[in-house]
């Protein structure tokens, strides 16, 4: 059976959707360029979000310390003995990637765009820092270069995003996605399921609600809970204070999340994978292939797919 996204697999893949609209591999690369975020710097907040550690987004290739340039040639040299890429995809992911002035926006993003295999950017960022300014300078960017803006929503309960210290609502976010997509920018957004307070009801409503925007793409994350985080902090003090789900327990989530989700949302990712020394907990130990796997033979199993209990 062939799905509405276009081939046989049963969710709408990344790298599949990669390929339909590039014709060929496209690798993202990880890059620091040195910004913080408003949830740290006492604009909205200090200490970051209570689960965060930004040390568990950089691969070891990715250092602030070196030029972005450099960056994207160390990235380029881990990559290209694994995958037949030609082409690379700049991810600016640790913290809040539109978070300064559109002066040194530009700099960093144009260093990106200005090596020779670099064919686009990806930003990772929050919703309440993407101003008009920048927006209309991306739409510039956007007309020669493939760019896409990720949003950490986290959760679409605003008690929980309170809960979390993020410093911004749900609302927020909405509104951000709208107003990138409505100016022709692919959109993305992150969820991290299993967050404290949360039911398994809770979690597959937000597959419900994040139906309903205009978003190009979808990352999930298991709650993972690493050392230099309040919340790792506070389960090693009690480790009944978080709920933390089982990896099959998880995967039949993911499964259900799937179901009810809009098909033509592609799934950039089910989970995530913290540094061996940082990660407290939960240690399953599937690589991020194995456990696309495993959905893969679940949904199998259970004869199902993503969007068939979706109802546009």
């Amino acid at each position: 059976m062939e799905y509405v996204w276009g081939h046989t697999r049963r969710f709408n893949d990344y790298s599949s959707y990669l390929k339909r609209i590039f014709d060929q591999r496209v690798q993202k690369i990880s890059v620091d360029a040195g910004f913080t975020c408003p949830n740290r710097d006492g604009s909205k907040g200090v200490g970051g979000c209570t689960f965060c550690n930004n040390d568990t987004f950089n691969p070891d290739y990715c250092s602030p310390q070196d030029s972005i340039t450099h960056q994207i040639e160390k990235g380029i040299s881990f990559f290209a003995p694994k995958y037949k890429a030609q082409y690379y995809l700049a991810y600016f992911q640790a913290y809040s990637n539109t978070y300064d002035s559109i002066d040194v926006l530009k700099k960093r993003y144009n260093e990106a765009l200005a090596h020779p295999q670099v064919i686009g950017l990806v930003l990772g960022t929050r919703p309440d820092c993407v101003s008009d300014e920048l927006l209309a300078y991306l739409v510039e960017l956007n007309r020669h270069h493939h760019v896409v803006v990720e949003y950490g929503i986290e959760s679409t309960l605003n008690a929980t995003l309170k809960t979390i210290n993020r410093g911004h609502d749900y609302e927020s976010g909405v509104e951000a996605i709208k107003k990138t997509a409505e100016a022709g920018i692919n959109v993305g957004a992150h969820l991290i399921l299993g967050l404290p307070g949360e039911s398994r009801e809770d979690i597959l409503q937000h597959a419900a609600a994040i139906s309903v925007l205009p978003l190009n793409y979808l990352k999930l994350h298991q709650l993972q809970l690493v050392r230099g985080s309040q919340m790792g902090r506070d389960y090693l003090k009690n480790p009944g204070s978080v709920k933390l789900y089982e990896e099959d327990e998880y995967i039949e989530l993911v499964v259900d999340f799937l179901e009810l989700l809009n098909p033509n949302i592609v799934m950039e990712r089910f989970v995530s994978q913290s540094p061996k020394e940082l990660l407290i907990a939960p240690k399953w130990g599937s690589k991020n292939f194995e456990f696309v796997a495993k959905v893969d033979k679940r949904l199998k199993q259970r004869d199902t797919w993503q969007g068939r209990l979706w109802r546009g």
